[in-house]
């Protein structure tokens, strides 16, 4: 049976192909890369719908990651899944830890300033090496920093809130 769409979350894309048997390239959000090789099935997102396959195998190649999935068996079957977008399961993911959070859960929050001033939503976040970004939509765009306690000083899920020590003017 296949999950509804909005039960699945993103977690890689199909980045091209490798070798003559159907091996693709892999490129992972997760951290480490190789941690969506602990999936045994993923769902890939082809012409507006999603189509699961089991995964074979798996293994770094380099410094990105290749696998074989059941039924892709040549380099043609492989290209065919070029560019799509590797999902599992929401109940696949283990529980963040303590002051950890799943970035799809971040997206569309409201954020605000801690004196009370709304900022706008969170429309996606993105790494730099250093932290992770929030990129927050409101009357304009800003991009804030994802530090805990020193920038974000609150995070609710629940209440679909974060606020921010951040000047409302930068």
């Amino acid at each position: 049976m296949a999950e509804a769409p909005e039960s699945l979350v993103t977690v890689g894309a199909v980045a091209g192909v490798y070798g003559v048997h159907g091996w693709v390239r892999v490129h992972s959000h997760t951290d480490p890369i190789e941690n969506i090789l602990d999936y045994p099935r993923w769902h890939l997102q082809r012409d507006g719908g999603w189509e699961r396959y089991e995964v074979v195998s798996g293994r770094r190649q380099g410094k990105g990651l290749v696998a074989a999935l059941d039924g892709v068996t040549d380099r043609e079957q492989a290209r065919a899944l070029m560019g799509a977008a590797i999902a599992v399961p929401r109940s696949a993911l283990p529980p963040p830890g303590e002051g950890e959070y799943y970035w799809i859960d971040l997206e569309g929050l409201r954020v605000e300033t801690v004196e009370g001033r709304d900022l706008g939503t969170v429309d996606h976040l993105f790494a730099t090496g250093a932290n992770d970004v929030m990129v927050v939509r409101g009357e304009r765009q800003r991009l804030i920093p994802f530090v805990l306690d020193d920038v974000v000083a609150e995070v609710d899920i629940n209440g679909g809130l974060i606020r921010v020590d951040w000047d409302a003017d930068f």
